[in-house]
């Protein structure tokens, strides 16, 4: 009989620690992150597209990394058509939005430049994708769990916190070398303009001071003919 007792204790304790495994394997996936950099010509309009269900969440976060003006059109709309967001020549934007089942489309528009072509980048960030799966069906199947020193839904609740800082890290990460893109593109901008207008500057005092000395040289000329 104890035998037998402290072989049914090992086994609970065994589902015990499977059945938690699959928990947080079911909680890593319930958010979906990524990010895409792409280059949008002048006078052009892309739009992708992202499939959803009801009840979960949509957030796109975008901004113009490299271009003249360092701005683009930007809109979102439902599966119906409806646009739900419109930015009007902007760097960077974010937009969240309670989504239903259908394909939601997101467009960046440059048709109103001629010239310059933008460098875009944006993340796109889905929230509680895995609503058809109850994430609570696993306790039924798990006996003898009060004889573990800490409840199985603690350790839950502490792997699915650690897991929502991290994501939240590697977040703010993007978004940090998406800003840093953009000032070493506007630092080098700005660097290559200081130097072009410096070599203009410089022939334009090379002609000035030549034309100085050409008009100082001849006011001591003397031009009159000597007769012998």
């Amino acid at each position: 009989m104890e035998v037998s007792r402290v072989i049914l204790c090992v086994l609970s304790v065994f589902v015990a620690l499977l059945s938690d495994r699959f928990v947080v394997l079911a909680a890593f996936s319930q958010s979906l992150d990524s990010d895409f950099t792409f280059t949008l010509p002048p006078g052009r309009k892309e739009c992708f597209y992202q499939t959803m269900k009801k009840d979960a969440s949509l957030e796109i976060e975008y901004q113009v990394l490299d271009g003249a003006g360092l701005d683009v059109d930007f809109l979102i709309s439902s599966p119906s058509g409806q646009v739900l967001f419109s930015d009007y020549r902007k760097s960077d934007g974010v937009h969240t939005v309670e989504t239903e089942d259908g394909d939601y489309m997101f467009c960046f528009d440059n048709s109103f430049s001629s010239v310059s072509q933008k460098l875009i980048f944006f993340e796109l960030i889905l929230d509680n994708m895995d609503t058809d799966e109850d994430p609570d069906d696993w306790k039924e199947y798990v006996h003898g769990t009060d004889m573990l020193d800490m409840k199985l839904e603690d350790i839950m609740d502490a792997i699915n916190n650690v897991k929502a800082r991290l994501g939240k890290s590697v977040q703010i990460q993007t978004v940090l070398r998406a800003f840093e893109a953009r000032d070493r593109n506007l630092q080098e901008s700005n660097f290559d303009r200081v130097n072009f207008w410096s070599v203009i500057n410089m022939i334009a005092m090379m002609l000035v001071s030549a034309v100085q000395v050409y008009l100082v040289r001849s006011l001591f000329e003397d031009k009159r003919k000597i007769r012998t």
